[in-house]
Order: structure tokens, then sequence, then C-alpha cells
């Protein structure tokens, strides 16, 4: 239960930092006030009134405010998050060389010498003791 929750905090916390990390833009168009489309990925399409106000408009008639409008709304992600090693000092520098060795000798497979005794029979059984002292393990 504990490797399952310790994975699901995992998953988690990648999830967290790729959300901060992304930006993405959404575009919106709005005619008269109602939205009449939006799009993540590209820019929205229109409804279609500017092109009938520019076929209507003549060149003495005065330029009318356009009903239709653009949105767009940006987040952008956090950008500060590669550290930077290069104005460390000299004892940081020790500490994070010592830090190193000694957390990957952690992971180095200990060596246990050989203590079977193969070569060596095991004694002879004369009488078995526990069944004559009737002595089981239960």
């Amino acid at each position: 239960m504990k490797k399952y929750s310790q994975q699901l905090v995992a998953v988690l916390m990648v999830f967290v930092v790729l959300m901060t990390t992304m930006s993405f833009t959404v575009n919106m168009h709005y005619c008269g006030g109602m939205l009449v489309d939006y799009s993540l990925v590209k820019e929205s399409t229109s409804c279609g009134m500017e092109a009938l106000q520019r076929s209507n408009s003549c060149e003495t008639q005065l330029l009318k405010k356009s009903c239709c409008q653009n949105k767009q709304l940006t987040a952008n992600g956090h950008d500060d998050l590669k550290p930077t090693f290069h104005n460390l000092n000299f004892e940081q520098h020790v500490f994070i060389t010592s830090f190193f060795f000694s957390y990957n000798a952690l992971f180095e497979p200990e060596t246990v010498e050989n203590t079977s005794f193969e070569d060596y029979a095991p004694p002879l059984i004369i009488r078995d003791i526990q069944t004559l002292d009737q002595v089981f393990l239960i």
C-alpha cells in the first residue's frame, strides 16, 4: 500500500510541475457580446459579420464600430525551474561531490564471504530425538 501511495504522489507531483511550466493561449471570438467560437490551438474563426459590413460600406459612409471582437487569454508558465551551478563556491562543490559519492555507495552490492559447508557431510542421525522425546513444533 505504501508503494502505491508513493507512486501516486510522484505522478501528482509530475502533473503539478507540468501544469506550472506549461503555457497556453485561448482565442475567443465574440459577436454582439455572445461567445461564438473559441480555440486553444489556432485563431478562432469569425462569424462572418466583418465581411458583410465591408461589402456594404461605401466610401462616403461613416465607418461603424464592429459588433464583433476577438479576445485572447494567455497563461504563461514558469521558466525559472532550471537551477544554475556556475556560481557555486568551493565548499558547495565539495559538499555536492561528497554527497554524490556517499549516496552512490549505498547502492553498491556488499561482498559477502561464502560460509557454506558444502565440502563437509552432515553428521549421521543415530536416533530421531524429537520423536523419542515427543517434542514437535506446532
